[in-house]
């Protein structure tokens, strides 16, 4: 192992999750270097567990720190939380860019630095880290690692309704302001109306509702979680 592992080892010690040489390499393993290595196990399995693991424990605590709140509001915030964006903000704090192994041809073209290899590589750490350690000690870790990105998505309006959450996001970004076009079906006593988002001229997301508020409400809602996965 060079400095940079102990390191990273270092910090999971002190978040009392420490793990071996073995169990790092391996969730730090990319496809890449699986592949260009002759077959050897990836970090993948790993990822889907730690993925899991990262959404249940981020949604006790929002379900716990917001009581008063519906699943409207802790949909958009949790999205917030566990997107790739948020998560590969948290690998690079833990500096798991410089220790994730991956193949040469994603070294040349920036995969240290990519949101999605460093996202999966921290849900895969967690894993391991939930294998290793339990439930108890997996969720102390991810609460103390992600309790930036959670400030940081109640700040950003996550916990507004969808539009407004949806308007601050696409603000942010440059993309001006979000549009909507409404249809409705159904006879004029039980019309039903359909919503679809557009953000910078690519139709997102589509909600249903009772009227056009809830329709576009819903529409808003699912655009805002769709736009923070992708980082």
């Amino acid at each position: 192992m060079n400095p940079a592992d102990e390191s990273l080892k270092a910090r999971l010690a002190a978040l009392g999750v420490p793990l071996s040489d073995e169990v790092i390499n391996l969730a730090l393993t990319h496809r890449s270097f699986a592949y260009e290595s002759g077959g050897i196990p990836t970090n993948e399995r790993l990822e889907f567990l730690g993925d899991s693991v990262i959404g249940l424990v981020i949604t006790e605590e929002l379900y716990k720190r917001f009581p008063e709140m519906d699943e409207s509001g802790l949909s958009p915030l949790r999205s917030g939380v566990v997107s790739t964006r948020a998560l590969s903000q948290v690998a690079r704090s833990l500096g798991i860019g410089r220790e994730v192994r991956i193949g040469r041809g994603e070294e040349v073209t920036g995969g240290r630095e990519k949101n999605s290899i460093l996202a999966d590589s921290l849900e895969a750490l967690i894993g391991a880290i939930y294998l290793e350690h339990g439930l108890e000690k997996a969720e102390h870790a991810i609460i103390t690692l992600m309790q930036e990105a959670i400030e940081e998505a109640i700040s950003r309006g996550a916990t507004l309704d969808g539009k407004t959450s949806l308007q601050e996001l696409v603000a942010a970004r440059g993309e001006g302001s979000p549009e909507y076009e409404i249809s409705e079906s159904g006879p004029d006593h039980a019309k039903e109306f359909q919503a679809t988002a557009i953000v910078a001229g690519e139709r997102v997301s589509a909600g249903r509702g009772k009227s056009k508020r809830e329709a576009e409400q819903e529409a808003a809602r699912l655009a805002y979680q769709i736009l923070l996965e992708r980082g």
